[in-house]
């Protein structure tokens, strides 16, 4: 769950990206449900803003077609994205669409399956 990560700190999405990309790297399942306002960066206006840190910062586009190449499932919170005024068509392509958080915290829940909260 990326819930923490907003617009003024672009820092701090590399890390939920890297940890996706190395457990899908390792043949883990994997989901990311992008929530409160964290979903920004889901918003196809933010594909082109830049995340990391130096010289080796990426776009949100380019993290999120890396981390689906892997394997990994993006959604977006269907309740943030009502509060941010937005519809599916504002998301960016690499997104799965929407998810509700109980369903989310069911799954994550399941044997076989760990919770991360960034």
């Amino acid at each position: 769950m990326v819930w923490s990560c907003d617009l003024t700190r672009p820092e701090t999405l590399t890390t939920p990206f890297m940890t996706a990309q190395a457990a899908a790297a390792l043949d883990m399942p994997v989901k990311m449900l992008f929530t409160n306002q964290s979903l920004a960066w889901l918003l196809r206006e933010n594909s082109a803003r830049l995340t990391g840190f130096g010289a080796d910062r990426w776009t949100v586009a380019r993290h999120l077609d890396a981390t689906v190449d892997l394997g990994v499932e993006i959604r977006a919170c269907s309740q943030a994205l009502n509060a941010l005024g937005a519809d599916l068509t504002a998301l960016a392509p690499q997104c799965a669409g929407v998810e509700g958080m109980v369903t989310f915290v069911e799954q994550g829940s399941a044997p076989g399956w760990r919770m991360l909260v960034f």
